[in-house]
């Protein structure tokens, strides 16, 4: 297993099989390409993972990136939001994929943030890179949020920010996150929900629009551990 797709299965909603690979895991998290102590920062990462509760990590996850959008792991939800150019991208990423043998299950979203990693762990390390440093703004925007929130998921976004070489002030990104108002409290998630069942009854979505968010039982869920 590549690290790159290593940090995209502790990104992934932690399923209970992986507490099975627990070796493949920290063998991964010793990946010569990254510096020392980022590699030691992994390995106590996948330690402190592996010691949780399933459960109790599995509520962490969902607390973490399934309430609310300023911490969705759907990339072109920071960048198209719900207009019709989301709709164009979701085409053309999948092209992207197909084009190199990589195919989705039904499904899958493919701005899936730890998805992506997994297809780019099977591509060249250039091309790799470049990819992320297309998306550094978003990736250091969310290191920045769990920062501020007291995530150990802020690792994981750093270490893909930095290889990407992403030369963002991760002080003006920490002032920033933490002065947006928080999306994932009740009262803000009921507004929400409020405004989408309004337009709902309004307005059918279009058929391009991408759901708002992921079931955390994706079906390639399986696969995500496996070398």
């Amino acid at each position: 297993m590549s690290w790159l797709k290593l940090v995209g299965v502790l990104m992934d909603y932690p399923q209970d099989e992986l507490w099975q690979h627990g070796g493949e895991l920290l063998e991964a998290a010793d990946d010569p390409i990254l510096p020392a102590p980022r590699r030691a920062a992994l390995a106590d990462f996948v330690r402190e993972l592996l010691a949780a509760d399933p459960l109790e990590a599995q509520e962490r996850w969902l607390a973490m990136f399934d309430r609310g959008r300023s911490m969705s792991l759907l990339l072109f939800e920071h960048i198209h939001g719900e207009s019709r150019d989301r709709g164009q991208a979701m085409v053309d990423l999948v092209a992207a994929y197909r084009k190199n043998g990589f195919e989705l299950a039904a499904k899958e979203l493919p701005d899936y943030l730890p998805l992506v990693l997994e297809y780019l762990s099977q591509r060249p390390p250039e091309e790799a890179r470049d990819w992320l440093h297309h998306v550094g703004h978003i990736v250091s925007l969310l290191a920045a949020r769990a920062t501020e929130r007291g995530s150990s998921y802020a690792l994981l976004f750093e270490v893909l920010a930095e290889y990407a070489d992403a030369k963002f002030d991760a002080g003006v990104l920490r002032r920033r996150a933490r002065e947006e108002p928080r999306d994932d409290t009740a009262e803000a998630m009921d507004r929400v929900w409020e405004e989408e069942a309004v337009r709902f009854g309004a307005e059918m979505p279009k058929d391009d629009c991408s759901p708002n968010g992921r079931a955390p039982e994706r079906d390639a869920a399986s696969r995500q551990v496996q070398p």
